[in-house]
């Protein structure tokens, strides 16, 4: 007698996202990107449709970061200082499909960079690649609030995804995201609750629930990532569930915590695993977008990906 598979009926699914905008829709990127769809959990492909592959976000700053362990800064010694040249590598090089632009220069301790500055060169990195950016703020709020709103209009029309917006300080990049026409990405410390607040929030200014990606915030192996999966399952289990307000494709800053972690800083090598580990957790937690660091994580992650979604379809 045949075992048939016990599959669940979901009434939910997680929002599509668009990602870039090519010259027919205004914009000047060579492609979209689309995240989420998912109509149930990771990569059960034979329970119902996962229409998008997570996709991996190359992180590069405005400025050459002071704090990269030798193992990670190595990797772009040559491109570090210049942003424009370092986007240029991660695109024509490393053929990434995917740029996450961190401003960390314009924080006061940082560099201080003005809005101006800032916004000149999101307008030049955008002439020197043409894949879909994603543009991160200092993470200095009051900063942010006149840094974020200078990028979106100098990145008009290209349907970028910015962030952080906060629940305390969320209003001002939501209009602004809301003029020029791009996604945000919502902030939540590791609490659905918050997560759900701050998406409704934003939403009752007028802008799309399908707009929104949630950053639940994460911990790297070893660090709180065990309590983070478990929030990311959750949230998913409510938006398959029906729950709209949480039905957001989720973005994980995967070499962001990785590399900031002790063992990852040990010996040769072990900040890679560090990170590709990581990166392999939150892909089954749901993740559609990893933002990370170190080219061979990124190239191990990738074959994790299309391993995965070769396997199972």
């Amino acid at each position: 007698m045949a075992l048939e598979l016990m599959k669940e009926k979901w009434s939910g699914a997680i929002n599509v996202l668009s990602l870039g905008a090519t010259k027919e829709e205004g914009g000047s990127r060579s492609k979209i990107i689309k995240i989420g769809g998912e109509a149930t959990l990771p990569f059960l492909f034979q329970e119902n449709s996962i229409p998008c592959k997570p996709v991996v976000a190359w992180e590069i700053w405005d400025i050459a970061p002071q704090d990269w362990p030798q193992e990670l800064a190595s990797a772009f010694k040559d491109v570090l200082p210049d942003p424009l040249s370092w986007a240029d590598k991660c695109v024509k090089e490393h053929k990434a499909q995917l740029l996450c632009i961190r401003l960390q220069g314009a924080h006061p301790d940082f560099g201080n960079k003005t809005p101006e500055e800032e916004a000149k060169l999101i307008a030049q990195i955008l002439k020197t690649v043409d894949v879909p950016l994603i543009i991160l703020g200092s993470q200095d709020d009051a900063k942010d609030n006149l840094v974020l709103p200078a990028c979106c209009e100098a990145a008009k029309g290209e349907r970028c995804l910015v962030g952080n917006a906060v629940s305390d300080n969320y209003k001002t990049l939501t209009a602004s995201v809301l003029a020029d026409g791009h996604n945000i990405i919502a902030e939540s410390p590791i609490d659905i609750n918050i997560a759900k607040q701050l998406n409704i929030l934003i939403s009752d200014m007028g802008l799309s629930l399908e707009r929104i990606v949630i950053n639940p915030t994460i911990g790297a192996l070893g660090y709180g990532l065990e309590y983070a999966y478990s929030i990311m399952e959750r949230a998913r289990l409510a938006a398959l569930s029906g729950d709209k307000t949480v039905a957001s494709p989720f973005i994980c800053f995967v070499g962001q915590e990785a590399w900031r972690a002790k063992e990852a800083k040990a010996e040769s090598k072990q900040g890679i695993i560090w990170e590709t580990a990581t990166a392999a957790a939150l892909i089954q937690a749901g993740a559609d977008i990893l933002v990370m660091r170190h080219p061979l994580a990124i190239e191990k992650v990738n074959k994790y990906i299309e391993d995965l979604m070769k396997r199972t379809t």
